[in-house]
């Protein structure tokens, strides 16, 4: 139990006394709260913004020896700072008062006239009453784009309510900051996000100093699990840092010309690392020099498609889909970002049954994965392309590396059961309860087969909209008081100022009302899709810890002798077996131009083999067998396909005993032969 320095000394002096009386008149605010009240700082701000929620928060684990409580995996602190430091208006925290940091863009006053992003995005005249604290009258809304969601004390709300892991998004987009006329900083994406990993550790500080020094508040950075299951098993709040950004590290394409290398990417990595970043997306809303995206629908697609062109001299490409996954329908309405293109150029038609992005996984988008699993960071596929998710969904298999995310519904849910199949975490976007229920209750199954928990992506301050109100009159509404999830707290209706916040009349206006959210989902969608919500702590930080402990597999083939049906020939370069398993992935094995072909790799020894990987050339096999064998005679079929496509193949199955692996192509997929620049065997 934490106490102040003055309530351990028995002996108070006179001047000792003074001292403290003075401290109060010159400082913040003491608490009300005895000192044994570990949850209430012992001077805040004042004014401020109420909590408005009673109880201790609870702590340690449960009797499985989970932590437990809600993850919000996808939110933005601190996008005030980021697009130039003008979309975002108001602040997280400011020294200088609640009424400093909730206040409005100087360009929003008198009316909104100028909140030009509310109304390109949102549609209206963007007009509103500019005036924040204390009034707010028409801000911070479920609807707005541009005002700060993000108070401090509202995040506090939101742990108050039960929330444990909060993961914070640097988010930034250099061609938004170009494009938008008001700012006051550099467009520079790494900048942005150097800057507001710093004001993280910050905001740390400034909770940290209302609780009586370092290491005291509830706001806690974490940069491994270990930390972060002691801080929710305090009752506190686990902060990871994440990035999701458009050009991570300069990595974007000019005319398909990649701007940066492999050295810049590992020096990116390597910085954010240091920062403390474990979470990032490779590409976000434009197509760069790593992966494709996943298309924006309607006039804000559009706008984004010109900005992609205005950035990188391409517009967005699409093909047919290959398989049941696909893309968003690609924005093909009218927008106002169109009179920026150059005179003459015009945004493509697209065909609506070629609903794909052409754009993957780029080599160098490759190397980017491949140096995240080294340094055992987890990997947002969200705003990837399905043809980039495929590919890292690929990798991750036949790595056996369970780091993926989905934060926030950006995603083809098809995927959704290959990302819990290796051990990743899934999280639904906050729409509304209704919304919400309905597709958590469609994955349900799924979550129960894994015995996994559910998070949710706020997305606060990233340019979206959250929760409607459902309205005064809606059926089974939110009812003030009500109890926490665990039931040790009591939530009363948020007050900020002179303004009282409602869930049933306001919506979700920002992110302390978390709580009445998920209190509107237990009315709508019922209490099992809260319980799901509630194990999604410990769920995230399986997937966490599981990537932390992750060793790579050895690869029992390399360098081993190979024989083959056949080789073709090729006066310039060798095409001989060994060189699928020479550890060059330049280097290929290429059979003569016929269906039945084989090839078979001795591995020295009897082994429990269980995993055999397969990384094809564009010559691949569409029906093909994994055989198996002790004596490199009799043999046995541990896995087979054919419906193969190419790319990177994992073949999974019951640990055998086996010294020799056979991959027997029985139907090509080309009109070439049979090509592997390597193959991997994994024991079990």
């Amino acid at each position: 139990m934490t106490r102040c320095s003055y309530r351990r000394r028995k002996d108070v002096t006179v001047v000792s006394l003074l001292l403290f009386v003075l401290a109060i008149a010159l400082g913040p605010t003491p608490s009300s709260a005895a000192a044994s009240d570990w949850w209430n700082p012992s001077a805040r701000p004042t004014p401020d913004s109420q909590v408005n929620v009673t109880g201790e928060p609870f702590t340690g684990t449960n009797s499985a020896g989970e932590v437990r409580g809600f993850v919000d995996a996808h939110n933005h602190l601190f996008s005030n700072e980021a697009f130039g430091g003008r979309l975002i208006c108001g602040k997280v925290f400011s020294t200088a008062g609640v009424a400093d940091a909730l206040k409005d863009c100087p360009e929003h006053y008198p009316d909104g006239t100028l909140a030009i992003f509310d109304y390109i995005t949102h549609g209206g005249d963007g007009k509103h009453d500019p005036v924040g604290w204390p009034t707010f009258k028409d801000w911070p809304a479920y609807d707005s784009m541009t005002h700060q969601a993000n108070y401090y004390a509202w995040i506090e709300r939101a742990w108050r309510g039960g929330q444990r892991v909060l993961v914070n998004d640097l988010v930034t987009n250099g061609v938004i900051c170009s494009v938008y006329p008001f700012k006051d900083r550099s467009c520079d994406e790494m900048t942005s996000i150097r800057l507001q990993a710093k004001l993280t550790y910050q905001l740390q500080d400034y909770v940290d100093a209302m609780y009586g020094g370092a290491g005291k508040g509830w706001f806690r950075i974490v940069t491994d699990t270990a930390q972060a299951r002691k801080v929710i098993q305090q009752g506190k709040l686990a902060v990871i840092l994440g990035v999701e950004t458009s050009e991570p590290f300069g990595c974007k394409q000019i005319l398909d010309i990649a701007q940066c290398s492999k050295a810049d990417i590992d020096k990116g990595l390597d910085e954010l690392y240091d920062l403390g970043v474990r979470s990032m997306f490779l590409c976000h809303k434009l197509d760069n020099a790593l992966c494709g995206v996943r298309f924006d629908e309607g006039g804000l697609g559009t706008a984004i498609n010109v900005g992609q062109f205005l950035s990188t001299g391409t517009f967005w490409k699409t093909e047919k889909c290959t398989g049941p996954q696909h893309d968003n329908p690609i924005g093909t309405a009218a927008s106002d970002a169109e009179a920026d293109l150059p005179a003459g150029t015009e945004v493509p038609e697209y065909d609506e049954n070629a609903q794909c992005n052409v754009r993957g996984l780029t080599d160098l988008g490759e190397y980017a994965v491949q140096g995240m699993m080294k340094r055992k960071m987890m990997l947002e596929i969200d705003h990837m392309s399905v043809k980039a998710t495929g590919q890292v969904l690929d990798m991750f298999e036949a790595a056996s590396y369970p780091g993926v995310l989905s934060s926030h519904s950006w995603m083809d849910l098809n995927w959704t059961e290959r990302v819990y199949s290796l051990g990743g975490f899934v999280a639904q976007y906050m729409h509304g309860s209704e919304g919400f229920s309905t597709e958590a209750k469609r994955t349900d199954a799924l979550r129960a087969k894994y015995n996994v928990g559910y998070g949710y992506g706020t997305d606060f301050n990233g340019i979206g909209d959250h929760p409607a109100p459902r309205g005064a009159g809606a059926t089974n509404k939110v009812t003030y008081p009500f109890k926490s999830v665990d039931g040790g707290s009591v939530i009363d209706k948020q007050t900020v100022g002179s303004r009282t916040f409602d869930f049933n009349t306001d919506g979700g206006a920002n992110v302390g009302l978390i709580p009445d959210w998920i209190e509107d989902i237990r009315h709508v969608g019922g209490q099992d899709v809260v319980d799901d919500l509630f194990r999604g702590a410990e769920s995230y930080l399986d997937t966490w810890g599981a990537s932390e402990q992750h060793q790579a597999g050895v690869n029992l083939a390399k360098g081993r002798t190979t024989t083959a049906s056949s080789s073709e020939s090729n006066p310039f370069t060798s095409y001989q077996p060994g060189r699928a398993v020479d550890g060059d992935g330049d280097s290929r094995w290429a059979s003569d131009w016929s269906d039945d072909q084989w090839w078979q790799v001795d591995l020295g020894s009897t082994n429990l083999v269980s995993r055999v990987t397969l990384d094809w050339e564009r010559a691949y096999g569409k029906a093909y067998r994994i055989e198996l064998s002790t004596d490199g005679t009799n043999w046995q079929t541990a896995w087979s396909t054919t419906s193969g496509d190419g790319g990177l193949d994992t073949a999974k199955f019951t640990g055998t005993p086996a010294r020799y692996v056979r991959v027997h192509g029985l139907d090509r997929g080309t009109d070439w032969g049979y090509s592997l620049h390597e193959v991997g065997v994994n024991s079990a």
